[in-house]
């Protein structure tokens, strides 16, 4: 009977008080949409992530120069030189969790076509590279063993190098172009891809062997980076121990000193991922798309 009597109260309430009534409605209702909105695009941006980072790999692992410390000083892991091919040639032996592995160095520059010339990177790599980033090849052919044995000068490109360097559809295979004055005859035009989450054009791009960059680019002899990928999306994790373990015992590290490089598996950036926010009252949604750029940068 109390119920009752409470309910006739509030109902007789509304009534008499019908603006109050509609402003509080008003405002529940804006309330849920907004909580509702926020969820929704916080999972929208999360499946973004979630595709892109799918488009690299779900298996790649790269392993990158770490920071280090000489003569008490901290030194920057983009001034480091401590990955050589060795380091790539003990993984590939020794690794028995990697499927695919290439040693990657690269660098900017010009690519020129005639009249027609466009700033991009050149990735020096070997056969394997397509696979483990699954890039598939729209026309031409990706250079062989052979030819990074003997550092040609052979090279594939993205479409925006070709829409750029050719912008008269001129089949590019088979054409010369130089970079940085030095002559490469295309082989191959690699599959678009588009720009990914944050706005990095995939397609801009130049790739050749990497004995060829190295020598004839970059006058260096160390690795940038090298990359790899698992055999399985399950084993990705113990093959960054794996890896970690081999190049551990090949920089003849100590129990106690610090890594010298850094190996990422692309399931490090699915667990950044799964707790990105957009919205964020508290600013840590600013702390994990840091961290999240910091790892795809490794992924690049």
């Amino acid at each position: 009977m109390r119920v009752f009597n409470l309910f006739k109260i509030a109902t007789k309430a509304i009534i008499l008080n019908k603006t109050r009534t509609l402003l509080t409605m008003l405002g529940i209702i804006i309330g849920v949409a907004s909580v509702i909105t926020m969820l929704a695009i916080g999972e929208g941006s999360k499946e973004s992530i979630r595709t892109t980072i799918s488009a690299m790999g779900s298996n790649m692992i790269t392993i990158k120069a770490g920071a280090d410390t000489r003569g008490g000083v901290r030194q920057a892991a983009s001034i480091m030189e401590s990955l050589t091919l060795n380091d790539y040639k003990a993984i590939k032996k020794q690794a028995t969790l990697l499927s695919y592995t290439t040693p990657m160095v690269n660098g900017g520059g010009q690519v020129i076509n005639g009249s027609n010339n466009w700033p991009s990177t050149i990735y020096g790599v070997n056969p394997d590279y397509l696979k483990i980033k699954v890039v598939d090849l729209q026309s031409g052919s990706m250079f062989t063993d052979a030819e990074v044995k003997t550092a040609s000068k052979v090279a594939l490109i993205g479409q925006t190098v070709v829409d750029n360097v050719f912008p008269d559809g001129k089949d590019p295979v088979g054409q010369m172009i130089r970079f940085n004055n030095i002559p490469f005859k295309i082989i191959g035009v690699l599959e678009e891809k588009g720009e990914n989450t944050f706005g990095q054009d995939q397609d801009d791009v130049v790739i050749a062997p990497y004995t060829t960059v190295q020598k004839r680019i970059l006058a260096i002899d160390h690795l940038n980076q090298i990359m790899a990928s698992a055999v399985s999306e399950e084993k990705a994790p113990n093959a960054v121990l794996q890896v970690t373990e081999i190049l551990r015992t090949q920089h003849k590290l100590t129990a106690t000193e610090e890594d010298d490089f850094h190996v990422r598996s692309t399931e490090a950036i699915e667990s950044v991922a799964e707790n990105f926010k957009v919205l964020d009252t508290d600013n840590s949604a600013n702390l994990n798309l840091t961290e999240l750029k910091g790892l795809l940068a490794l992924l690049k």
